[in-house]
């Protein structure tokens, strides 16, 4: 059922209560999460991104509940990745004569998903189309946040800015904006959307943040493409991506570790000894039982990761894999890392543990600790030690490297 947020302006999205899993299987969404998708009528009838496709006839009983599709004269696709615009084909077959606006990118990557020769209008920075009645839609680029694609729709008239993919969160709800719903699961939300999917390009949002800023755009409400949309104060979620952006982390240790035999497991148990010993808070995380996106959410947020498993096989155990594997391409700044871990024949788990978090410039600021099969007395102590000396640093805001 379409929803109209103000005068002329409707959310003619889905609301995907059962939806766990994103990006195929890559990321968890414990809460579901929604396809919005905007209809402005001023003159003209435009309407601003789709919904994924398995949801396309729920989407056009929701425009057809405003107007006719074959009414609508622009489709505004401001990025292509099938949860937006999934539902186009069906779309356009019922409005062919439409006029499909995209970015610069989009005029790729639109086609590249679809092949059909619709009319396609490629748009820059600055550039706008009139729809009448006072309502007209200004273009702003936003390159990475999250595909090379993405941009932003401000539509003037009605202080509304459509961002796509920046300020979502994957959060289903039984209403659609943010002052009717509970806010600390909606930043809860928002800080994992943007944990998981935008720190890599934090440098990207502060400048463009900055950009849209100085355009002095009057905003009353921004729609994102995901989750809630920000109608009271709508400018905190700015505020809060400009905060995230620069990833100051807090005072704060995780222990990751993975464990067969429980040797790990302990010394893990003492690593955070040593941590509450010097009073710096941390948590504990056995990553083979824990869902990987909540604790990419925690890492973001922590100054210390010392991580810690046996070795298996001439490595670590490779349910930390997709974990490292994130930390990596998420590009994390300002952390600080060690190592520990426990083996019975070869050992190299620490090692390549320290090496990962070298090659992701996450300095290492203890020596690693390993105890051969179950640990003795002195190992705790050296684990217990470690955790002493990552708090050092942690309050002293050391980033140097210590050699293994």
């Amino acid at each position: 059922m379409a929803v109209e947020l103000m005068k002329d302006v409707y959310w003619t999205g889905v609301v995907d209560w059962g939806l766990r899993l994103f990006h195929g299987h890559e990321l968890s969404t414990h809460r579901g999460s929604t396809y919005n998708s905007y209809l402005i009528r001023g003159e003209k009838t435009a309407l601003v991104d789709t919904a994924w496709g398995p949801f396309a006839s729920e989407f056009i009983d929701n425009v057809r509940s405003v107007i006719d599709p074959a009414a609508i004269d622009y489709v505004i696709a401001n990025h292509a990745e099938p949860d937006h615009s999934g539902s186009l084909p069906e779309l356009m077959r019922l409005c062919p004569k439409a006029t499909v606006v995209v970015s610069k990118r989009g005029a790729e990557s639109i086609p590249g998903h679809y092949h059909q020769k619709w009319n396609f209008q490629p748009v820059k920075t600055g550039d706008r189309i009139a729809l009448g009645n006072g309502i007209e839609l200004v273009f702003v680029e936003a390159p990475m946040l999250h595909w090379p694609d993405s941009m932003f729709t401000y539509v003037a008239g009605k202080n509304l800015l459509l961002s796509n993919d920046a300020f979502g969160q994957h959060y289903a709800t039984a209403f659609r904006t943010n002052e009717r719903v509970d806010t600390e699961e909606l930043y809860e939300e928002a800080l994992k959307y943007y944990a998981n999917i935008l720190t890599p390009f934090s440098d990207f949002v502060l400048k463009k943040i900055d950009e849209v800023l100085a355009l002095k755009l009057p905003v009353d409400m921004i729609g994102p493409s995901h989750g809630v949309i920000w109608k009271e104060r709508p400018l905190q979620i700015v505020e809060k991506y400009r905060e995230w952006a620069q990833q100051k982390p807090r005072p704060v240790a995780l222990v990751i570790y993975d464990t067969m035999w429980n040797a790990t497991r302990r010394m893990a148990e003492a690593v955070a000894a040593g941590l509450a010993a010097e009073g710096v808070a941390h948590k504990l995380f056995h990553a083979a039982t824990t869902d990987r996106n909540d604790l990419i959410t925690e890492i973001f947020q922590a100054r210390a990761l010392v991580f810690g498993s046996p070795t298996v096989n001439g490595s670590y155990l490779p349910t930390l894999a997709p974990l490292l594997h994130d930390l990596r391409g998420l590009k994390f700044k300002n952390k600080i890392g060690a190592a520990f871990g426990s083996y019975g024949w070869s050992g190299e788990a620490v090692k390549q543990l320290e090496e990962h978090l070298t090659a992701c410039k996450i300095p290492l600021v203890a020596e690693g600790v390993r105890a051969k099969w179950q640990p003795r007395a002195e190992d705790l102590a050296a684990c217990e030690a470690q955790g002493r000396k990552v708090a050092a640093s942690i309050r002293a805001g050391v980033e140097a490297k210590v050699a293994p």
